[in-house]
């Protein structure tokens, strides 16, 4: 799978997690600055993953987000982590 359609599949994960009202203010606030992030066009697709994932690492640790949604951020965590350096 190409770098540009796995940014598009993490981009529509973070969508669907800042939709949802069970999720914490704070935590949509944070998915949506990955989100940001992932459509930067001026950034290199593998700063863009390794931004990403710092982000979605300390959010994936509050200790007030759903089951559910951290397992969507490890989710997305993962595909970003496919993301080639070079």
């Amino acid at each position: 799978m190409t770098s540009e359609k796995v940014l598009k599949q993490c981009v529509e994960v973070l969508e669907r997690i800042m939709s949802d009202d069970a999720v914490p203010r704070n935590i949509r606030r944070s998915a949506e600055n990955v989100k940001a992030i992932l459509l930067d066009e001026s950034v290199n697709e593998a700063v863009k993953a390794a931004s990403a994932i710092s982000i979605l690492d300390e959010i994936s640790n509050d200790p007030n987000i759903p089951l559910h949604t951290r397992t969507l951020i490890w989710n997305v965590a993962s595909q970003l982590e496919t993301i080639p350096v070079a």
